[in-house]
């Protein structure tokens, strides 16, 4: 009888989760939509709750989600309520399991971003470079994720290759440009994720518009930026 009222309490717990996980992956994807990082149907957005992830559906328009129609599925990738799961759902689960800091990831189509891919990164392990702060406090290193059509499962294979090498080296990274496609970033929560995608593609609006002119920060000032607020660069 414990163990019954303690697994229903658990699922009780779980279900309160979902729920909220919801309700912030919709007012995250109206903000973007909003805010012009997202248009028709492109873009999507997941939540790691417990064992279990939500993730928009599948042509989705992020700006128009209903809570009741996100896909949920369970631990061993099946789905199990709502619409079915957008077609990045491996890339969603694949960046959780390498990242055990990740419990939300966004995916946008970001114009400037999208831009700096196909007018050129500033190099494949850095898309662009140390220019402001901000931008290295805030995002760190972006490596470029080289163009497999939206959906490829290749693509994880890539991105966890680059978070585990990143790692390893001590400067983990929050966030990927897919060619073509635009930028994947992740965090803890929502606000977090959000945080990296802003002050990443403000970067990259600031680099074009400058006409990819200005120099890095100087190793002096980065060593500082380490030093003071613990940046991973």
């Amino acid at each position: 009888m414990t163990q019954h009222r303690d697994a229903t309490e658990a699922e009780a717990v779980h279900d309160v989760a979902v729920d909220a996980a919801r309700n912030e992956i919709v007012r995250v994807g109206t903000s973007l939509f909003a805010r012009g990082y997202v248009h028709a149907s492109a873009g999507n957005i997941s939540a790691k709750v417990g064992d279990s992830h939500l993730i928009t559906p599948t042509d989705a328009a992020l700006g128009f989600l209903e809570p009741g129609r996100l896909a949920l599925v369970d631990s061993r990738g099946e789905q199990i309520a709502g619409d079915r799961a957008s077609k990045t759902l491996t890339l969603h689960r694949r960046i959780c399991a390498a990242d055990p800091t990740a419990r939300f990831v966004v995916h946008t189509h970001s114009t400037h971003l999208v831009g700096l891919s196909l007018a050129g990164v500033w190099s494949d392990d850095d898309v662009l470079p140390p220019i402001t702060p901000y931008y290295v406090m805030k995002v760190g290193h972006v490596p470029l994720i080289p163009y497999h059509r939206p959906g490829d499962p290749r693509v994880a294979d890539l991105v966890t290759a680059k978070i585990a090498d990143r790692a390893a080296n001590r400067t983990p990274i929050r966030a990927v440009l897919l060619d073509r496609l635009g930028p994947v970033v992740w965090g803890p929560d929502a606000a977090t994720a959000l945080a990296v995608l802003e002050e990443l593609e403000e970067t990259a609006r600031l680099w074009l518009l400058t006409d990819r002119r200005p120099e890095p920060l100087p190793h002096h000032a980065l060593d500082e930026l380490r030093s003071t607020f613990n940046a991973a660069w």
